[in-house]
């Protein structure tokens, strides 16, 4: 059993990161406005980078950028001229016999090629007509392709049409705009204003882990003397800079707490999507019957991350849990997950009244990212496991 006084120092020491950022590195222009809660702000931001003419200075480079996702998608030898683009954007794709008006955040325009985008926060149609969309670009004899540009990429949405669509994500995009302007000292240099708000930009849309080596004494010291904290160590009495450092803490450790739980409400949520709208239909597909018929997600407490999906009498077919849950779980069953990983999603079976529980490689960030149409990780997982435990039953 490890001393509380070495588990301490390993949470200290974890989160000296986070310690380490001061309230002014933490601003951001985005936050501050509320800028980016509503698609037409962000269409805005978009078409402001698409036009060649922008205040950006940056000429085609966006323009370039974006038409290379989008080659990048379409089948070899279909891809569309990378730059040259006119920029508009609210237009009405509504053709004549359309009951009302359909509008089209941006829109590309050559005298042969159209490119109708669709801003949203996922890759959802959400209710406009995407045939309409191409259509309108297919007008004049163009080429036409429909975009939707998201933050997050759900295939699962994508009906109606839309699972055509070439979809764009802002990660993308806005990673591939900041390899370019931190390449280019030049501009920088001359343009350090759109610098300021293309690295606000990618600061607030572009999310990825930052791990960092927090395994020993050493690694706490340096990064204490790096971050400017050192300073600590020769205040006096020791004593009162120790409960100064542990009021810190506590102040960022509970931030990290309330983030972190709702990471976890985001995990649920989309997992719950998932289970919904793609793997209990490709489970009761390759069984040849109604093996799952829905999906609850309604415990709460130390329950409450975790999604079941049941038959139609009820019973649980297969459970889907992580983080806190997947712990208490691995806690408890009689034949725990050595070494688990509780950065990934787990699978719980339940057969005769014994649970088992099996860790997949389907991190919690493959959750929140979202599943590429083609990732059947998690139905190839949990196929096998309901074939044998119905088994096992009869």
């Amino acid at each position: 059993m490890p001393r509380q006084q070495d588990i301490e120092s390993r949470l200290v020491t974890s989160l000296v990161p986070s310690l380490s950022r001061s309230l002014a590195e933490q601003f951001n222009v985005f936050r501050v406005m509320h800028h980016g809660t509503h698609e037409k702000q962000l269409s805005n931001v978009f078409a402001w980078l698409l036009r060649t003419d922008g205040t950006h200075e940056l000429g085609d480079t966006f323009q370039k950028i974006f038409m290379s996702r989008i080659n990048a998608a379409l089948p070899e030898g279909d891809g569309f001229q990378t730059s040259g683009f006119r920029v508009t954007q609210e237009v009405d794709t509504s053709g004549e016999s359309a009951t009302g008006k359909d509008i089209a955040d941006i829109v590309l325009m050559t005298a042969h090629e159209c490119i109708v985008i669709e801003n949203f926060g996922t890759s959802d149609g959400h209710g406009h007509d995407y045939f309409g969309y191409l259509a309108h670009g297919a007008q004049g004899g163009r080429r036409s392709v429909v975009v939707l540009l998201c933050i997050r990429r759900e295939f699962e949405l994508q009906t109606d049409g839309w699972e055509h669509a070439v979809v764009l994500t802002y990660a993308s995009l806005l990673s591939d705009l900041y390899a370019h302007v931190k390449a280019d000292k030049k501009w920088r240099r001359d343009h350090p204003q759109q610098n300021f708000f293309i690295n606000e930009l990618v600061e607030n849309f572009v999310e990825g882990p930052s791990p960092v080596n927090t395994t020993d004494r050493i690694a706490f010291i340096k990064t204490m003397c790096e971050t400017g904290e050192s300073a600590r160590y020769g205040q006096r009495p020791q004593d009162a800079a120790a409960e100064q450092f542990a009021e810190i803490l506590a102040q960022h450790a509970k931030q990290q707490f309330e983030d972190g739980r709702r990471t976890l409400g985001d995990v649920k949520r989309y997992l719950r999507q998932y289970a919904e709208r793609r793997l209990m239909p490709q489970i009761n597909s390759a069984l040849g019957r109604e093996a799952v018929a829905s999906v609850r997600a309604n415990f709460v407490g130390k329950w409450e991350w975790y999604v079941r999906l049941l038959n139609a009498n009820g019973d649980m077919v297969a459970g889907l849990l992580f983080g806190p849950t997947a712990a208490t779980y691995n806690d408890e069953i009689p034949d725990p997950v050595q070494h688990p990983d509780f950065g990934k999603v787990f699978i719980l079976m339940r057969s005769s009244d014994v649970e088992s529980l099996h860790q997949t490689d389907i991190s919690l960030e493959d959750v929140l990212t979202g599943f590429e149409p083609t990732d059947d990780r998690l139905v190839q997982t949990v196929i096998p496991l309901v074939q044998t435990n119905h088994a096992a039953q009869e």
